[in-house]
């Protein structure tokens, strides 16, 4: 049992799965718009829409889309410090289906080319939280590590193609998921590793023709994720 199990995390409470959590999954959406987005439509599923209000989760959740982490004081002022910024946001509660009950759909708009992104996300326990789905494809992100993002065409190769460039970049993968809509059509791979990619490995898999696609994310955490199926606290 680590110290973290004992105490949870370093953050601005009161709950580490309803702000600390949530404030994490907000930041990787953030990562996964590319920019600072301008609108943002949260919809809360379970225990999130149940209490949202009351152990901060609308708070944390604007705080990460403003880029602020879990222990920033800021936290308690997210919503001032977000009319400053220009953000607009909304919220709305949702039955999202046979998924984690601390779950959230974040819907944002004001990214590069003004594109907009969806992501789905859960908290899991102790600030631990998992990204599931962005833009309707199934991912596995976890925010303990360094993740590569990619949209690309589903053909033989590509995954293979960015093992290699992350290996001749010194990296280490610690898990890659892919899934496809279709076969001969577009999926979506998440790829976590240990240490942020270098840009001209970044700039490289960008320039591919049938990657369409990609965003880097940092990790939000420190620690190892926690085992699937974590429970709600």
């Amino acid at each position: 049992m680590s110290l973290l199990d004992q105490i949870g995390p370093v953050m601005v409470g009161p709950s580490s799965s309803h702000t600390a959590g949530a404030c994490r999954l907000a930041l990787l959406a953030r990562h996964v718009l590319g920019a600072q987005p301008r609108q943002a439509r949260f919809v809360l599923h379970g225990s999130f829409a149940k209490t949202a209000q009351g152990h901060g989760t609308d708070l944390a959740l604007v705080a990460g889309l403003l880029g602020y982490l879990p222990d920033d004081e800021r936290i308690r002022d997210s919503f001032t410090h977000a009319a400053a910024a220009g953000l607009g946001f909304e919220f709305a509660t949702a039955d999202l289906g046979d998924i984690h009950p601390n779950s959230v759909r974040m819907e944002l708009s004001g990214g590069p080319d003004d594109e907009g992104v969806s992501v789905l996300g859960s908290s899991l326990g102790a600030g631990f939280v998992k990204v599931v789905q962005v833009n309707g494809f199934d991912v596995q992100v976890s925010g303990a590590y360094h993740t590569i993002l990619a949209l690309h065409t589903d053909r033989p190769g590509v995954i293979a193609r960015v093992a290699s460039v992350v290996a001749d970049d010194d990296g280490n993968i610690a898990t890659a998921f892919s899934a496809r809509q279709r076969r001969g059509g577009h999926a979506m791979m998440s790829v976590e590793i240990d240490r942020p990619l270098a840009e001209y490995a970044v700039t490289y898999l960008t320039q591919l023709p049938y990657i369409h696609w990609l965003r880097t994310l940092p990790a939000v955490m420190a620690t190892d994720p926690a085992p699937q199926g974590g429970e709600a606290q």
